[in-house]
């Protein structure tokens, strides 16, 4: 089964990217435009890539990393056999969440998951195959945090195509 990253953190972080990188070219002077234009495609490419990470869980075990188009330019990510999962251990966050580490017989720990998309499903599945407790593991941050980004997020956005249509309003009115 595959766990993509949650719909909603995965879209804010993209729509954040195009709020804050994509009025760039529209600013800039004009012999720098077409190189901020390149320049913001392929930033957007790479944010594209980067939230595209995913989970998984087969009988075998579980593997985090990213699909096949894009694994050459992110080499990150890692997968365990089920017997070679040892336990979790929770870290404090400096903003005062817990995010957990899979470790391995091997002495190595891994950041587990906590983007994820169907988050309850992915632990149970998890759970379930690895004989762990997971009751105290839970998203990094609470979902309202991703909505209330998600709508400043479009409201900047919206803020930056009504100013970009009234400034071409007003340049077609001269």
């Amino acid at each position: 089964m595959t766990f993509p990253m949650a719909a909603l953190i995965r879209l804010t972080l993209l729509g954040l990217y195009l709020a804050l990188v994509a009025p760039l070219p529209f600013l800039a002077p004009a012999a720098w435009r077409w190189q901020l234009v390149v320049v913001t495609a392929l930033g957007l490419g790479l944010m594209l890539a980067l939230t595209s990470e995913r989970v998984e869980l087969d009988a075998t075990g579980l593997r985090v990393g990213h699909p096949s188009w894009c694994r050459w330019l992110l080499r990150r990510g890692w997968s365990l056999q089920w017997q070679e999962i040892q336990g979790l251990t929770p870290v404090a966050t400096s903003q005062g969440g817990r995010v957990f580490y899979v470790r391995s017989n091997s002495g190595s720990a891994y950041l587990l998951p906590q983007r994820v998309e169907r988050f309850e499903g992915f632990l149970h599945q998890f759970a379930e195959a690895t004989g762990l407790d997971t009751g105290d593991v839970g998203r990094i941050s609470p979902p309202w945090t991703y909505q209330l980004l998600a709508i400043l997020t479009a409201l900047l956005l919206l803020g930056e195509l009504a100013m970009g249509w009234w400034a071409g309003f007003g340049q077609g009115l001269t």
